[in-house]
């Protein structure tokens, strides 16, 4: 009679012939985490909250392991009462009792899993909530060098990957330990010599089919990387772009030979994929037949030449169900430092993430100090993305209460970093930078930056309506404060035009506004939070002339009474300023009204034949065309 229980997961074809999961590839190896007391203990310490409900979890898999075992008990039993005595009333019992115990172990499984999942959901939401705040406290330095893809799967990737470490990894290594110890108990109280002859065979079929399954999935890693070629090619030639630069180089019949090379090759890799281990399957095959055939021999052999075995064909059957349940936890259980590994990486490189420094927080004894005299000062500052690499190099000015100074340079002179020094988006290596006389380090951090309004060229709106964008500043303003807000940056208008108004979707990142909208609707923003500061850094050269001037009207409204910083890209910014600054590789080097520049700086006077002239130009040309019509 056949064993009640299936054969195991991996034994029942090709496809479930070990995979990547089962192999650490050679980066994995190198890169192979180290585990200590301490690392041990961090990782606990998730799930320490949940330690009684992971408590109910492992007495569940105990409950299960035994029961697993009751199967193929009965199924001895049925055996037995068959030979015996051939009872009808016996055979019903042995049934209606294998009916309710795998009823109650699968019942016994509903709720573990119930219970694992629960517990997993809970510690990823722990983590990502950790994950999270941690990131927002990160200084903008960090966002500037880390990819946004990298930062992404930390926060989903990774963690979700804990929620398989949890409810799968950790879980599956007790179930597996608690199936092998219970099996191999009941293997040698059934009988030890078929307990030893059964377990001899269960290398014989997991060590064989673990070489085959490493040699599949090497071929299937190869097979993996051609077609991500294949991929590749697809995506830049099929592409808008793509396609039209085929068509302009006419390299249709080129790109075409290319991708037929890619595809023959992805075709050839599958194939071998696909027929390696096929001959083995074959002899795997005949072997598990083979393996219960040599418990079955070495039991008949007992019971024929021993009146005293205490064996029966029952206690045989056992065996091999037994046996047979063994195959897959103890293959499992093999492929316990690859799992272990993996999870460990998981592990280490969320907690590289959480344990980046926060750079930029609150003093210990933060002030607010009163900014009625909102003075911004840079004394002697230095500053370096990268050691040994000073962006800016001993900047010192100072831009009195309610005054507009402009910082004029090349690209990469250093201009935005002085801005971002302001609100403590970077902080100095040396030098102070001072706002009402206090250091900006010295102050509540929540303060500083309420009191700063700061409009940038990359306008970011997020994806929800436009009064969702404008209480983003000012959660509690009222309509009057909203609507006044979008009339000084020359919004209010456009606003009203639309059909759904305030309640507008903008889109992602305000991709549905044109960007002169978008940037007004950022100017109202700082409007409603009303800054003691305004940090501009102006856009307007891309932007149609009539939003040009809108623009540039809702910025002098707003810079009216406030200490105002300016990036200038335009002339007419420039002369209106009090005072303009330029900087060069990191230094000021001038300082002047527009006509004091011209005669004094070699470099503002370049700028301003390189750059603000052709402005002027450009917007007289304008003004005539338009007086023409």
């Amino acid at each position: 009679m056949r064993p009640m229980n299936p054969p195991p997961a991996g034994m029942r074809g090709p496809m479930h012939l070990g995979g990547p999961r089962g192999f650490l590839t050679e980066k994995e190896k190198q890169n192979m985490p180290k585990m200590d007391k301490k690392l041990l203990f961090r990782i606990l310490s998730y799930l320490k909250p949940y330690k009684w409900q992971f408590l109910l979890v492992f007495a569940a898999l105990i409950i299960s392991a035994i029961l697993g075992l009751f199967p193929s008990i009965i199924t001895g039993k049925i055996v037995d009462s068959i030979i015996a005595d051939g009872s009808i009333q016996l055979l019903v019992k042995l049934l209606i009792m294998a009916f309710v115990v795998l009823s109650l172990a699968q019942i016994i499984s509903v709720l573990e899993q119930y219970i694992n999942s629960w517990i997993s959901q809970k510690i990823i939401f722990d983590m990502r909530n950790e994950m999270y705040d941690h990131l927002q406290h990160m200084p903008h330095a960090f966002f500037l060098g880390e990819k946004q893809g990298d930062i992404i799967t930390r926060m989903n990737s990774d963690i979700n990957g804990v929620s398989a470490v949890i409810s799968v990894m950790l879980t599956s290594i007790v179930s597996n330990i608690l199936t092998v110890g219970t099996c191999v108990f009941y293997l040698f109280y059934t009988d030890w010599r078929l307990a030893i002859v059964g377990l001899i065979v269960i290398p014989l079929l997991i060590f064989p089919t673990k070489a085959v399954g490493k040699k599949r999935w090497m071929l299937a890693s190869e097979a993996q990387e051609k077609s991500d070629d294949l991929n590749t090619h697809i995506n830049e030639t099929l592409s808008v772009s793509g396609s039209m630069l085929v068509k302009l180089f006419t390299k249709e019949k080129d790109e075409y030979q290319k991708f037929k090379d890619i595809n023959n090759e992805v075709t050839k890799t599958t194939i071998k994929e696909r027929r390696a281990g096929s001959w083995f399957h074959v002899f795997l095959g005949m072997f598990i037949q083979i393996a219960p055939l040599c418990i079955y021999f070495a039991g008949g052999f007992l019971i024929m030449n021993s009146d005293k075995s205490g064996l029966s064909v029952g206690d045989i059957t056992v065996v091999v169900a037994l046996v047979n349940r063994l195959y897959q936890p103890v293959r499992s259980l093999l492929n316990l430092q690859v799992d272990f590994v993996r999870s460990l990486a998981l592990f280490t490189r969320i907690f590289e993430y959480l344990d980046r420094p926060h750079l930029i927080e609150n003093p210990k004894n933060p002030k607010k100090p009163d900014l009625s005299n909102s003075q911004v000062e840079f004394c002697d500052v230095h500053f370096a993305y990268e050691q040994n690499k000073e962006i800016l190099k001993g900047v010192t000015f100072t831009v009195p209460k309610s005054k507009m100074y402009a910082i004029v340079g090349t690209s990469g002179a250093g201009k935005s970093t002085i801005i971002g020094m302001i609100p403590r988006l970077y902080d100095t290596i040396s030098g102070e930078v001072k706002v009402a006389g206090v250091n900006v380090k010295d102050f509540d951090l929540s303060y500083l930056r309420t009191n700063i309004g700061i409009v940038t060229q990359d306008t970011y709106l997020f994806n929800g309506t436009i009064l969702e964008n404008l209480l983003y500043a000012k959660p509690q303003a009222t309509k009057e404060e909203i609507e006044n807000a979008c009339k000084i940056a020359n919004i209010y208008d456009f606003i009203m035009s639309l059909p759904d108004k305030f309640d507008t979707v903008v889109g992602n990142r305000g991709l549905k506004l044109s960007g002169g909208e978008k940037q007004r609707i950022s100017i109202a923003r700082v409007v409603l939070k009303d800054p003691k500061i305004l940090i501009l850094d102006e856009a307007t050269s891309s932007l149609d002339s009539i939003s040009e001037n809108l623009i540039s009207d809702a910025l002098n409204n707003i810079m009216k009474g406030r200490t105002s910083i300016v990036i200038a890209h335009r002339l007419s910014t420039v002369i209106a300023a009090d005072k303009i600054m330029v900087i060069e590789k990191g230094i000021i080097t001038a300082e002047g009204s527009h006509q004091e520049l011209i005669t004094k700086s070699e470099k503002y006077k370049e700028l301003y034949e390189t750059q603000f002239r052709k402005v002027l130009e450009f917007e007289k040309h304008k003004d005539i065309d338009i007086a023409n019509k």
